[in-house]
């Protein structure tokens, strides 16, 4: 069935922080320890392994909004180090054990089980044409443990709505590191003080920004023209489109159930990092 975009958009602000503890200090100490050299090894042996040992030009176009030369530097170093199946498995115990540390008692709670059930239901229930990264992810064994079954589907639930992300911006002709500048400006900052690309050359970062500046999507100030607004607007609007599919399989009642229960465990991730 169809469910209100509202509501969808909803699932997104509860699954990233549940997704994104792969991206934290526990999971990349298990990497640094299997011979990662730093931070950046351990994410794209971890993120990319369910792509197999795929070179580094499939992987830059898969995660679309990383940098030139970026992937690179990783890949497919990284697979001199450890295999992609040893990639996931570490990943997987390591987010696991990253949530279980952030939700504390909740790991425990019986709430978690029905939440994780539900959530998977969704998570590997979306179409996977035009996913790659889904695609990959969705061939992987769903964890028995409830915990980590509950990081897995919030990650699959991530990807199929970040595969669908860079369908909206290629649809709207912007490039990934074009991606990061408006996203900095509708955070209210300057795109060279923003973390994803504050790292890139200037005149490199200049030219992006020169050329967002010429199709009219920001002002000489350096902010948004309504016509940049507009854009990323419909861009977020599609995205929530693309990734609506993911929760068709679940009644009305059931998506509210499973927004209602994953706000606890957001929550207690969120305040943990705060």
């Amino acid at each position: 069935m169809s469910h209100p975009l509202a509501k969808v958009h909803r699932m997104f602000e509860l699954v990233e922080p549940i997704a994104t503890v792969t991206f934290s200090e526990v999971p990349n100490e298990a990497f640094l320890a299997l011979g990662m050299r730093n931070y950046w090894d351990g994410y794209f042996a971890g993120r990319a392994a369910p792509l197999g040992p795929a070179p580094a030009e499939v992987v830059h176009a898969v995660f679309y909004n990383f940098a030139d030369g970026e992937v690179a530097r990783h890949i497919p170093w990284v697979w001199g180090k450890i295999t992609p199946q040893e990639a996931i498995a570490v990943r997987e115990r390591g987010s696991a054990a990253a949530l279980r540390q952030l939700i504390g008692e909740l790991a425990d709670s019986p709430a978690l089980v029905r939440v994780a059930d539900l959530a998977t239901r969704a998570g590997v229930s979306a179409p996977i044409e035009g996913r790659a990264l889904y695609a990959g992810l969705r061939a992987l064994a769903v964890p028995e443990e409830p915990v980590a079954r509950l990081w897995h589907a919030a990650t699959l639930l991530r990807e199929h709505r970040g595969d669908g992300h860079n369908a909206a911006l290629l649809a709207h002709g912007i490039g990934g590191t074009e991606a990061h500048v408006l996203l900095a400006l509708s955070l209210g900052m300057r795109p060279e003080e923003f973390g994803r690309i504050h790292h890139l050359p200037r005149a490199r970062l200049a030219a992006v920004v020169d050329g967002l500046r010429d199709r009219g999507l920001m002002d000489a100030a350096g902010g948004f023209t309504d016509a940049g607004r507009e854009t990323k607007e419909r861009i977020e609007a599609l995205t929530d489109e693309l990734a609506a599919p993911a929760y068709d399989v679940l009644s009305a009642d059931e998506l509210d159930e499973l927004a209602a229960g994953l706000e606890p465990f957001a929550a207690a991730v969120k305040a943990a990092d705060d």
